[in-house]
């Protein structure tokens, strides 16, 4: 939500998107729905680029030496992935520090892990057992958030101050919670 509060324009594109679809429809959002929400889709996978639930994954372990990229990594080694820094790589990602979900629309990336640029829930045999949860979860709770609701900020703040800044601890935080109060549109 701070990132959509953050970048008006974007809240407006995702809005439009749920509005249009749940239009002919009484009720909520709905799993089933989200495969028809393609910007929604963008936005959640922007902000777990950005904002990956967890700075580091599981540790690993090297099961034999292994060279990559010149480097040697002996057996038995302790191995971080840092997704945060996977998010922010300006050569994997173009303008990475920049909230952009149209980066996702015209590219199959998906966060699954499958795709390595993007594992913010881990991959392989350690991936997040809660995944498919918050896949769900996280499309259902931000589009009807954005579908009921516009939000004004705490103390008439402007959505240019927000502090997006994290604080890295065992999960990311933002370093100023984000106060937004919620009225029907």
């Amino acid at each position: 939500m701070a990132e959509l509060i953050h970048n008006p324009d974007k809240l407006e594109i995702a809005r439009a998107e749920v509005i249009k679809l749940m239009e002919n429809k009484k009720s909520m959002i709905q799993e089933a729905d989200i495969p028809q929400l393609p910007y929604l889709q963008a936005v959640i996978k922007e902000t777990l680029r950005l904002h990956p639930p967890v700075p580091f994954l599981i540790p690993h372990q090297a099961i034999h030496d292994v060279q990559i990229q010149g480097f040697m990594v002996p057996k038995n080694a302790q191995i971080l992935c840092n997704v945060w820094a996977m998010g922010r790589d300006p050569k994997v990602w173009l303008h990475p520090e920049k909230f952009m979900p149209e980066r996702f629309l015209e590219v199959k990336i998906d966060y699954r892990g499958q795709d390595f640029e993007l594992i913010p829930f881990g991959s392989g045999r350690r991936i997040c057992p809660g995944l498919n949860m918050a896949h769900r979860m996280l499309h259902i709770m931000i589009g009807s958030l954005i579908q009921k609701f516009d939000w004004k900020l705490e103390g008439n703040m402007k959505a240019q101050d927000i502090d997006m800044d994290e604080k890295f601890a065992l999960t990311l935080q933002m370093n100023v919670p984000l106060k937004a109060t919620p009225f029907k549109i």
